[in-house]
């Protein structure tokens, strides 16, 4: 049969018939196969959590591990991996093979003696969004191939803006792949909203400088540096003893830099700063950022989800209403599975006026307002974009803004707990300000409440007690401190109360055992 010049096979005899497809039964069998790894990956975590609050986790007989890791070298630890990539495919068994090896060596950030970083594990509803973010497999870059994922980011980001007290019609804002990513996009935001000529020409004979805390986070630097401002225009600016930003210092800074014929536009306060949690005073700051027309960012990626909670928000996020743009990040205290975070902002069209750029083979529609914006790579840096945002709507969808009140009310109690616990240790010296802001807690190991006037004898007691404290099931991090490096450990939501008092035992027995 011919139609248009074009031949087609004969129905009937089938000539060109290919073998159908079996992806279907390829994934079930894959999936029970990968699910009889992951339960007991996921269950051992469960476990070892009756036994943290004696102050170590369960051992896992034959060899140098505990539920939370078996930790190697580097040159180890490839010897174990042997990451051969096969000339031939090593199908479901080479598959599983690798899988177990993987689940072996990594650690298990379910495990409550995970208190290492910002983050902790996720829960059953973020696996479930995981898996259903693979099945579809789109990319939200324009609404045509990805409408459902597209109405759930802009439905997700208008409740965040809602929650930080933006009440515009045009308030909104996109999913970013990380914190730093967020500020880098704000930074540009700003820039070309304030200056639109620099958007075509560039910085021109503008020396622009951008104000930050001292205690900021390193991402501000990197955007400057490559966005051509250079790293040096990035201005720390003092903070108190609590660690927040002084608004007195800042404007006396922005005075400066107009004296010396700079041009100051940005002002990024924190809430929640990665080493002391602290919250810089907003209100304070966005005086400063009116008197002097500044833009106002505020980097919430750690502590900025405690809008979910209005108590907390009221005593650490006052005037978060007044920033022009603010950084939300649900995979760090939420238990949202990583990468999920949110630049958001009063006025999403300056996001579009300020990122647009014309790809007829992408965007076929030039939208006038902020509610009709539904491509939403126009708005960013990327034109790939994962559906981030499900993770959270799904969250949400099986948890309820409820939830998530109650849990940030519970883990502040606990970080409030351990810290208690730390204060009335004789050998225990307690670095983070009080009451404590955020969810992290630092302190330092000094016997008899006295630490030594050398900062790197300080700091090599931390490290010491740090990575002793691994063969035990605990995993805590450390940072710089005053009086030389100290602990950093993080509460996540999910953290209970016996395992604090078992991590403050555990580091008593430890220190015992290394005799400092």
């Amino acid at each position: 049969m011919a139609s248009n010049g074009l031949v087609y096979p004969d129905e009937a005899t089938n000539t060109h018939q290919e073998p159908p497809l079996s992806r279907t039964d390829e994934v079930k069998e894959l999936l029970d196969a990968v699910q009889e790894l992951i339960i007991p990956f996921i269950r051992a975590a469960d476990e070892d959590a009756n036994k943290k609050h004696t102050g170590r986790g369960l051992v896992i007989p034959g060899g140098p591990r505990t539920t939370l890791v078996e930790y190697h070298s580097p040159q180890k630890l490839e010897q174990l991996l042997d990451l051969q990539i096969p000339h031939e495919g090593g199908g479901k068994d080479g598959l599983l093979d690798m899988l177990r090896k993987i689940l072996q060596y990594s650690v298990n950030t379910w495990d409550q003696g995970f208190m290492d970083k910002l983050y902790a594990s996720t829960n059953a509803v973020g696996l479930v969004s995981e898996l259903i973010l693979a099945v579809l497999n789109t990319n939200v870059h324009v609404y045509q191939v990805s409408p459902v994922l597209t109405l759930i980011e802009k439905h997700t980001t208008r409740l965040l803006a809602s929650l930080i007290g933006f009440d515009s019609p045009h308030a909104g804002g996109i999913s970013q792949p990380g914190g730093s990513a967020s500020n880098s996009s704000a930074l540009v935001i700003a820039r070309n909203t304030l200056f639109p000529e620099t958007k075509a020409s560039g910085l021109g004979a503008r020396r622009f400088v951008l104000f930050t805390s001292a205690h900021g986070h390193y991402s501000l630097e990197k955007a400057a540096q490559m966005f051509g401002f250079g790293s040096d225009a990035v201005k720390s600016v003092p903070v108190d003893a609590a660690g927040c930003m002084r608004p007195d210092a800042l404007d006396a800074m922005v005075e400066a830099a107009k004296r010396e014929g700079e041009t100051p536009f940005f002002v990024n306060a924190t809430a929640g700063t990665t080493v002391l949690g602290s919250f810089d005073p907003l209100d304070a700051i966005a005086d400063v950022c009116a008197r002097h027309g500044l833009w106002l960012h505020v980097d919430g990626s750690w502590g900025g989800s405690v809008v979910f909670n209005a108590e907390l928000k009221a005593s650490r996020l006052k005037g978060i209403e007044r920033a022009d743009t603010v950084v939300i990040t649900p995979h760090k205290m939420l238990g949202v599975p990583m990468t999920c975070s949110f630049l958001i902002g009063r006025d999403l069209r300056q996001f579009w006026s300020a990122m647009t750029l014309p790809a007829g083979y992408l965007f076929h529609t030039t939208p006038p307002t902020a509610t009709s914006i539904y491509d939403l790579a126009d708005l960013t840096p990327q034109c790939g974009r994962r559906g981030d945002s499900l993770k959270l709507h799904l969250a949400l969808t099986y948890h309820g803004l409820p939830h998530f009140s109650a849990a940030l009310s519970r883990a502040f109690a606990t970080a409030s707990h351990l810290a208690s616990l730390l204060a009335a240790s004789a050998n225990i010296v307690l670095a983070s300000p009080s009451p404590l802001p955020c969810l992290q807690v630092c302190f330092y190991w000094a016997r008899g409440g006295r630490l030594s006037p050398d900062g790197e004898a300080n700091g090599g007691v931390t490290e010491r007690i740090a990575r002793a404290l691994v063969r035990r099931g605990w995993m805590v991090d450390f940072a710089p401190g005053v009086h030389g490096k100290m602990f950093r450990v993080v509460v996540g939501l999910e953290t209970r109360r016996g395992t604090v008092e078992g991590l403050v035992r555990a580091v008593e027995e430890v220190a015992e055992e290394e005799g400092v």
